[in-house]
């Protein structure tokens, strides 16, 4: 694990190291691909991230290894290096390729952040998007998420929200919507958790809107709780720390309705499928950036 090399990233010179370090052992998936893997993202997965403070999930010795959460800027960082001070943690802004760069050759796999943005001055602006995390617990699986989704899609319809839905990399999925930054995060949120204590009221053998171990066998967990001001979600296009490299990949609402149907017909995507649907089919979440 000694391959180093020195490339020019957006203006600024970065040594990348260790790029034939094993970081998904399971499949051979260095972190060289990983690199990669992120520059070829870069311009669908940055309109996500830019202005917004970010979290990164780092593994060192690669995912069969331990990981940890970072908040704060790294210590030695490029004074390029963007960055906005959130009440004790002064988190890196991450708005070019150089930035990313710099922060996944530290081995930071997976990029979370919130639902809000900062201005130019570094002050929290309303959030401009919504979220809703859906979480099977044991037993239930995508296509449970799927008929969730299209119960969500349909309630937030009435509202005038358009959702985008996104299958997490993990196991399950996330549905955005685009907000016109009239709202606090503390109204969103609420807007959020009604939605899913009404869906459990009307759908109580399929959904729940608080997480109940007991109960989790066989539902989703509608999670609202992550419009918090506080809480983060992991960005569209991350890659997850699991055993294989899959990713937080948007997908169609013609996907998920054959997933409602088919529990085969929708499956977490690796990043090599990621690439491959940019190519063909774009950012399909371009809506969420509209102003």
């Amino acid at each position: 694990m000694t391959e180093t090399t020195s490339v020019q990233v957006a203006g600024h010179r970065l040594k990348l190291t260790s790029l034939d370090k094993l970081l998904y052992p399971s499949t051979e998936t260095t972190k060289g691909e990983v690199l990669n893997y992120y520059a070829q993202v870069a311009d669908v997965l940055l309109p996500h991230i830019a202005h917004r403070p970010v979290t990164r999930v780092r593994w060192p010795h690669g995912v069969a290894d331990q990981s940890f959460f970072e908040k704060n800027l790294p210590s030695g960082a490029p004074s390029w290096l963007p960055s906005v001070q959130v009440e004790d943690v002064r988190y890196p802004l991450v708005g070019d390729l150089a930035a990313l760069t710099y922060l996944v050759n530290l081995n930071s796999i997976e990029f979370h952040v919130p639902q809000w943005t900062v201005d130019g001055a570094g002050e929290p602006e309303n959030p401009n998007r919504l979220v809703i995390d859906l979480d099977p617990g044991p037993g239930a699986g995508l296509r449970e998420c799927s008929v969730v989704a299209l119960l969500v899609r349909e309630r937030l319809g009435t509202l005038g929200l358009e959702l985008y839905p996104v299958t997490s990399g993990s196991k399950g999925m996330q549905l955005y919507a685009a907000l016109g930054g009239d709202l606090t995060s503390d109204q969103v949120r609420d807007l959020a958790q009604q939605l899913a204590q009404e869906l459990t009221k009307k759908h109580p053998d399929l959904i729940l809107w608080r997480m109940t171990k007991s109960l989790r066998p066989g539902k989703v967990f509608l999670d609202w709780s992550q419009n918090v001001a506080a809480k983060t979600t992991v960005a569209p296009y991350s890659l997850r720390g699991r055993e294989t490299p899959t990713c937080a990949a948007p997908r169609t609402w013609d996907e998920v309705e054959a997933g409602a149907e088919d529990p085969e017909a929708l499956q977490q995507l690796m990043f090599d499928e990621v690439l491959d649907r940019i190519d063909s089919e774009g950012d399909l979440l371009a809506g969420l950036l509209s102003d």
